[in-house]
Order: C-alpha cells, then structure tokens, then sequence
C-alpha cells in the first residue's frame, strides 16, 4: 500500500510540472496568431473594403508609436497613411511586437507590415518585402556610452527584443555575450532603465533617438554589423500587394518623400545626433532582393 501511495504521487507530481511549466518551452509569443491558409487580400478587395489593416509598432518612436490623444504617428506611419491616401481606403493601425510581426501577415490580420522591419536572408523565406525607405544597422547603447566595443560585452548581460536583427546577430557572431531578451522594446528600455543589464543593442537609428530623450545614456557602438535595410513587407505569394507597395514607394522616391517624412518625425527627436543621408533611401538600392 505504502508503495502504491509512493507511486500515486510521483504520478500527480508529474503531471504538475507539466501543467504548470515544468517542461521547457520554446521561445516565442503564445499570443501569436495561427497561419491563415487562405490567400492574403487582393489591392481590390482592400479598395472594397474600404480600409487597409497594416501592422506596426506602438512603442518604437520616432517610427511607430502612440501619441497621448491615442494617434500613431512616426516615420512608418508617414508612409502607411500616404499608401491608404493611394488606394483610397481608411487606414487601421494593428499593434504587433517583433517577436511575432510575421505570424500577424501569415493569419491574415493584416494586409501590410510597416513595423521598423529589416530585410535578412532569413525573413525573405517568411515574406515578400518591397522596395526599402530606410538603412539601418545596429547600436549599443549603455549608461553615459561606456561600452564603446563588442570585446568589453564579455561577462556582461546585452538586453534585446526578441525576433530583432540583434538577437540573430549576437546569438551568431557572439554567443560569448549573455542576452536578456524582451518581448516588447518598452519593457526591453525598461531593464536597461532599471540596471537588470548592462547595455541595450537595437537598430542604431532607434538607440539614437532613445539616449537623445534619456539623459545619462549614450551610445557608445552606433555601428555595428552589416548596413542593412528596411521595407515594408507583405504574406508571402501577395504579389498584387506587393506590385502595387512597389509602385507607391517608386512614385515617392520621385517626391523626395522619405527625405520629408524624415524631417517631420525623425529630426525633431535626432537633432544634430544624425542626417537624413544616414538613414533614408530615395531610391532603389544596386543588387537589392536580387
């Protein structure tokens, strides 16, 4: 009896653990929303409608954000709002986190993302990505910038955002480099704010924008790694979508209006701390997707 009781509870126990985490997990957000087989709408359908669902950020700014009366408003969402004025329709604003931007196209739940997205080798196997309106590469931020190279990140914790091109980056090139990672930017500047890590790496454009509105913070590696770029992207196989993205964003390489958006939401937050030639594109990269 007292044999079959021990058996009984190592029974009960098992299943607890199971229940309630004890078997580890991947990585990623349980949030996420299922792949969608259907096919992503058509420009028509979206000019039907009456409304084009594009996904962003809502805690990244300069570049998507929301303001205190509840409006998006940064660099992306200059672009998206010119993109609904093309079509004709309303423009609805979907909130998503890096870590799972892509899932949000794959269901469906958006026709177009817009959220800060850096084109990799990686992600053109989950996506079809237009023509670019930004390069990028990546920063290191830290406390008055004292962290001025990859070496002195040895014994240090890095805080990242998970699905960001500074996760695959460190994991690859510097797995020497304890990450600490985040769902969400916010609660990734959070930590760094809070000193549960050393430095913040990011694209170098928003760890700028980030130390100019933090006082004590620097950036001490404002590059590192390849000069990359970032376009808006849509479901893999949308080619109607994405032909007619293409076209938008050729007709405003021709208005000079990157260079515009950049002076309305990025100078304000930059300064004199960069150039709209750092970091705007107005016109189609040599070799780009080829």
């Amino acid at each position: 009896m007292k044999k079959l009781t021990t058996l009984l509870l190592i029974a009960i126990l098992s299943l607890g653990l199971v229940a309630c985490g004890g078997v580890p997990e991947e990585e990623g957000n349980a949030d996420a929303p299922a792949a969608d087989s259907k096919a992503a709408r058509t420009v028509q359908e979206i000019k039907d409608s009456g409304e084009i669902t594009i996904g962003v950020f809502a805690d990244k700014k300069p570049f998507g954000y929301v303001d205190d009366k509840g409006d998006y408003q940064g660099y992306d969402i200059a672009l998206g709002n010119r993109i609904g004025e093309e079509l004709g329709v309303k423009v609805n604003y979907i909130p998503v986190e890096a870590a799972s931007r892509v899932e949000y196209l794959n269901a469906n739940k958006i026709d177009l993302l817009l959220a800060n997205f850096t084109v990799t080798d990686e992600r053109k196997e989950q996506v079809d990505f237009a023509l670019p309106y930004m390069k990028v590469a990546l920063g290191v931020v830290s406390p008055d910038g004292n962290i001025t190279s990859v070496e002195q990140l040895k014994d240090k914790t890095l805080i990242i955002s998970k699905g960001t091109t500074a996760e695959t980056y460190f994991t690859k090139e510097h797995p020497e480099v304890k990450l600490q990672k985040y769902d969400q930017y916010a609660e990734a500047y959070g930590a760094l704010l809070d000193g549960r890590g050393d430095a913040m790496s990011t694209d170098n454009t928003e760890v700028l924008a980030w130390a100019v509105e933090n006082p004590g913070f620097d950036v001490g590696i404002k590059n590192l790694g390849d000069v990359d770029y970032i376009a808006p992207a849509v479901k893999k196989g949308n080619k109607d979508l994405l032909d007619y993205v293409n076209g938008v964003v050729e007709k405003l390489y021709g208005e000079g209006f990157f260079t515009k958006a950049y002076q309305d939401t990025l100078a304000p937050t930059y300064g004199d701390a960069a150039k709209p030639e750092d970091m705007v594109v107005e016109e189609k990269p040599d070799g780009y997707l080829e």
